[in-house]
């Protein structure tokens, strides 16, 4: 089986799975893992923040990190198809209360303009009676854009929603889960992506092919409270360090691997394009994730099909397909996917 349904499936590789027989453990409760405590300093130096915190899951660095910057009642604006808003389990109003207020991305990516309109400005208008007003605190914005089809926010772009941000009042979070790509695939480091935001979640398991975990990352005070709301959610770990050395192993020696992941999806999105019977933009795809259209027929039946033949991905709407590329697959699996995919077809 040629597995395309997301880069969570891939499997830790022989050295990865050495490093978390090897690791040295303490308990990260009470702050004693040493390799939890390594990876969180590595993660923090490669984002150049002052602090981050290890967690299971990035829905709960996501979720943590809106509920550390807010309060219940507050508004927070959100891309209308940001993973943290319509991926996560209804989880920004289950579990920080806040109200989200949507933007209208194109591809997960929005303007200053747009956030100005969400927002509104950083004074109450005299008019309304303070007890009408609900505050909008923060701005989340996702790169790279998962139900953008990766798409890489441009640095200048990014600048300038932040500024707006900050001109309404905002604090500023990034959901990062694949920010390894956006690096890997313009050669600007995570740091420069990360610099304007009050706090960043970042995945291990997804591009960098760790089995458990992800790492938000911020001012130190600010992860000092963040701590807090990890062990409210349950997200208080022991002996940690046996899964954080798989992910310190895939941070050290995997990012400079993904560009491979980003030449299959590139080579899969030209053999699609080639396909009589699919709609795609090869341009559109600019890291591992592959997004495409069927012209005739239903999503669902598709990918049923294509799984009978051998290749697994996952439908998206009524005829949309996703395919994602990681460490796992080679080469030669992008070809054997193109013919299932026409044989399916």
């Amino acid at each position: 089986m040629i597995d395309l349904r997301s880069d969570t499936c891939s499997r830790p590789t022989a050295a990865m799975r050495r490093a978390m027989a090897e690791a040295e453990v303490g308990d990260d409760v009470y702050g004693d893992d040493p390799t939890v405590k390594a990876l969180e300093r590595a993660t923090a130096e490669i984002l150049g923040k002052e602090d981050a915190v290890y967690m299971p899951t990035g829905t709960m660095t996501n979720q943590v990190g809106i509920r550390t910057h807010t309060e219940a009642g507050d508004a927070v604006l959100f891309d209308q198809n940001a993973h943290v808003y319509l991926l996560e389990g209804g989880a920004p109003s289950a579990y920080a209360g806040v109200l989200p207020r949507l933007l209208p991305g194109v591809r997960g990516i929005f303007t200053p303009a747009d956030v100005k309109a969400v927002a509104g400005a950083a004074t109450r208008h005299p008019f309304l009676p303070a007890t009408g007003a609900i505050p909008a605190r923060l701005l989340c914005v996702e790169n790279t854009h998962n139900i953008g089809g990766g798409s890489i926010w441009p640095l200048a772009s990014l600048a300038a929603v932040a500024k707006a941000g900050r001109e309404c009042g905002l604090s500023l979070h990034m959901d990062g889960a694949r920010l390894w790509h956006a690096s890997a695939a313009t050669g600007i480091a995570e740091a420069a992506y990360a610099a304007e935001f009050d706090s960043v979640s970042v995945c291990f398991s997804k591009a960098l092919g760790a089995p458990i975990g992800s790492c938000l990352a911020g001012r130190r005070e600010f992860i000092d409270r963040a701590r807090r709301f990890k062990r409210q959610v349950g997200g208080g770990l022991r002996q940690a360090g046996i899964v954080a050395a798989g992910a310190l192993h895939a941070l050290l020696h995997h990012r400079s691997r993904l560009p491979e992941t980003h030449e299959m999806a590139r080579q899969f999105a030209e053999g699609l394009a080639a396909t009589d019977g699919i709609d795609i933009d090869p341009a559109a795809v600019e890291t591992n994730i592959v997004r495409f259209r069927l012209r005739r027929q239903a999503a669902s039946a598709f990918v049923e099909e294509a799984h009978r033949r051998g290749v697994w991905m996952l439908p998206s709407g009524a005829d949309g397909v996703r395919a994602v590329f990681y460490l796992d697959i080679r080469p030669a699996d992008t070809v054997a996917a193109l013919e299932a995919i026409r044989e399916s077809l």
